[in-house]
């Protein structure tokens, strides 16, 4: 089912996006322009986006 599968793959980009979070706030040394990087990369996937537009399309739909 596509909402599942766009629900799987907005809940791994977050997912994924909080590993990353979680290790810029450890207390060390970072490359912050790496990390930003790392961030859009995950959260610009072209999937990732028709998922999300899909998922906000079928959310406004229950309203």
């Amino acid at each position: 089912m596509i909402i599942m599968a766009d629900q799987q793959l907005a809940l791994q980009a977050v997912s994924d996006a909080q590993c990353i979070l979680e290790e810029y706030l450890e207390p060390r040394p970072h490359n912050n322009e790496r990390i930003l990087d790392r961030l859009v990369d995950i959260l610009a996937r072209p999937e990732l986006l028709v998922a999300v537009e899909r998922l906000k399309r079928g959310s406004q739909a229950d309203w």
